[in-house]
């Protein structure tokens, strides 16, 4: 059964449409990743699922009822949320705040001390939220969402703000609550490093769904080209000529650009090929799947009044886009 589904929605506001006929469901214990550009219709969407919209026309459904009705209101404690800018009352301890959401929620003080432990604050918990970096308040904004052990749990921006290790820390929590059966939306600009992390890619467009899929799937729709990177010692144009492609150098090493038909047999002759030390195979990013499908996104949306804008922003080559790896 879907954790939340979407059946043609549509969203307005006054005269502004804001999104399209969407169609959107979550299994259980599966990562979602909402992506676009600011104004596709992230947050709207978001905010239909948590109820504090109600569409203009078609169905929401979260654990099969409608979030926006009254009768929804014994469902809230399934449901975690953290929004991209994070407010807390700055004169309360980080504890203080973290035990005042606990009663509102009817939870133990101990869940909340173990949570202050688990995002790394056990060290600043009596410290009051105004001398908090972004990165804390935003760890501590995630403690707040899954304080209830949420079994739906929606990420606006959860990263913004944290550094490197405080994001890693941030994703293993991440795939710890999907090991638990939890499913999360996560709405993120940052793209590189949380594709391993995500089961489901929704990629919203003015409105629409431009794409979904997992990974693969968007990869298999896209035939976007896996970069073959090596290096050794050998002749680059008997090479090139052996296997039918262009072999580039970047600096010591080399690389060809294959599709998925050829990669296995171009890997094959590679790795019978004197000289050859190392063998990796880098396929498309979800960035640069992102970048794919808003290339065509803006194609479909071409008008006649808008030719040179078209001229400045053209279509993304396949080829462009796998050299970048």
């Amino acid at each position: 059964m879907s954790i939340f589904s979407l059946e043609n929605v549509e969203q307005s506001f006054d005269k502004l449409n804001v999104l399209n006929s969407l169609s959107l469901s979550l299994e259980k214990g599966q990562v979602l990743g909402l992506l676009g550009h600011n104004g596709a219709g992230k947050t709207t969407t978001m905010k239909l699922i948590l109820g504090l919209l109600k569409p203009t026309s078609g169905k929401v459904r979260v654990f099969n009822q409608d979030p926006s009705e009254p009768s929804f209101s014994h469902h809230r404690y399934q449901i975690g949320f953290l929004p991209e800018n994070v407010s807390f009352y700055q004169q309360l301890t980080g504890a203080e705040v973290l035990r005042f959401f606990g009663k509102l929620k009817k939870v133990n003080r101990a869940r909340c001390d173990e949570l202050l432990a688990q995002v790394g604050l056990t060290d600043a918990a009596n410290r009051k939220v105004k001398t908090y970096s972004k990165g804390m308040k935003q760890r501590l904004g995630l403690a707040q969402a899954i304080l209830t052990e949420p079994s739906l749990l929606l990420l606006d921006e959860p990263t913004v703000g944290l550094d490197p290790i405080a994001t890693k820390e941030f994703y293993l929590i991440v795939d710890q609550l999907k090991a638990l059966g939890c499913s999360i939306i996560l709405c993120s600009h940052v793209l590189p490093g949380i594709e391993k992390h995500l089961d489901q890619v929704a990629i919203l467009s003015k409105g629409q769904l431009a794409a979904f899929g997992s990974i693969n799937e968007l990869r298999a729709q896209t035939k976007l080209p896996t970069k073959v990177a090596f290096s050794g010692c050998f002749e680059i144009e008997s090479l090139a000529k052996k296997l039918a492609t262009a072999v580039h150098q970047d600096g010591e090493n080399f690389y060809l650009m294959t599709n998925d038909e050829d990669k296995m047999s171009i890997i094959s002759q590679l790795a019978h090929q004197p000289g050859i030390k190392n063998i990796d195979t880098y396929p498309a990013t979800l960035e640069q799947l992102y970048v794919h499908f808003m290339a065509l996104d803006r194609l479909s949306h071409k008008t006649n009044s808008q030719p040179e804008r078209d001229l400045l922003n053209p279509p993304v080559d396949p080829k462009q886009i796998g050299e970048g790896l």
